[in-house]
């Protein structure tokens, strides 16, 4: 089950990293602070969602395991 709060805080930490550094790219201000501030937040939040993603695609995966195991017991059992 996919938890959207987690997500909406993830998504909202890359957008905020994303527009950080976009602002400080734009302009010609030399502020090394606020472009580091705006890649950590876009990591940070990148490293949180693909770490939910990979949760819940292992659930997925352990779902899809069982029934292709059931189906492949079946067909061995048939074929006796």
């Amino acid at each position: 089950m996919i938890n959207i709060k987690s997500q909406t805080i993830n998504t909202f930490l890359i957008v905020i990293g994303a527009a950080m550094l976009i602002y400080s790219l734009s302009y010609e201000q030399e502020e090394p602070y606020f472009q580091i501030g705006g890649l950590v937040l876009l990591m940070f939040g990148l490293y949180k969602s693909t770490q939910q993603w990979v949760s819940d695609n292992k659930r997925g995966d352990d779902e899809n395991k069982d029934t292709k195991q059931d189906s492949v017991l079946e067909d061995h059992t048939d074929k006796k």
